[in-house]
């Protein structure tokens, strides 16, 4: 555990993809990834030796600001964050922003679940890939899903993946956080993949479990 994060870039915006999309939300992205997917559109990310290592101090003083200034809560992604031990970051998280007054922030994460879990949250999008499937922890506890669409493998993916889920998680043995039936499962195209979206559009209208994700926050050109 440590006191300093490679840090990318933090800001205040609108979450723009799945669940959450059009919420007040708090972004640390966190660099390092060695998941190496060719589509990334944060590649800058990858690299955690060109980014700075900023004190978890100073990151939690700038989620207080964008709290006070309506952040609903803060997204923890990358790159992958879970290449870091993120449990004194969210501890740090918690008991800094908690009061008399006022819960602890929630906390978000998006990760590709191939790193073991640290930290705690209120809320895990699980964003797997196909080339370096996610660890048996992440098919159970998770919020939501995602899964994003280049082409037709993708999808089949997308529909082994649920199966494998549903076949070894039928019911859930925890708390109502990670129950089956609350589980949200969302395809979201590849951005300026015109073949993707087609094929994203046509497979929710042919699968109802699934639901459509895009990046909203690029059609409305904000961060």
């Amino acid at each position: 555990m440590t006191n300093f994060l490679p840090l990318v870039e933090q800001f205040h915006s609108l979450q723009g993809e799945g669940y959450h999309a059009g919420k007040s939300a708090f972004f640390i992205r966190l660099a390092g990834c060695k998941v190496g997917c060719s589509w990334c559109d944060t590649k800058h990310s990858w690299d955690e030796k060109k980014h700075p290592s900023i004190s978890i101090k100073n990151i939690i003083n700038q989620i207080k600001i964008a709290r006070e200034q309506g952040a609903s809560f803060c997204v923890i992604t990358g790159g992958e964050p879970l290449h870091h031990n993120l449990n004194k970051f969210c501890k740090a998280i918690k008991k800094e922003t908690s009061g008399e007054q006022q819960n602890p922030i929630k906390i978000h994460i998006e990760t590709s679940g191939v790193n073991s879990i640290s930290g705690i949250y209120d809320w895990i999008t699980l964003s797997p890939k196909r080339h370096l499937p996610p660890k048996n922890y992440f098919l159970e506890h998770f919020n939501e899903i995602k899964i994003i669409i280049n082409d037709k493998k993708d999808l089949e993916f997308a529909k082994e993946i649920r199966k494998e889920i549903i076949k070894k998680f039928p019911t859930s043995r925890l708390d109502n956080k990670f129950n089956q039936q609350d589980k949200r499962y969302f395809v979201q195209p590849a951005w300026d993949n015109e073949n993707g979206l087609s094929l994203t559009i046509d497979f929710v209208k042919n699968n109802p479990d699934w639901n459509l994700s895009l990046q909203t926050h690029k059609y409305l050109k904000i961060k």
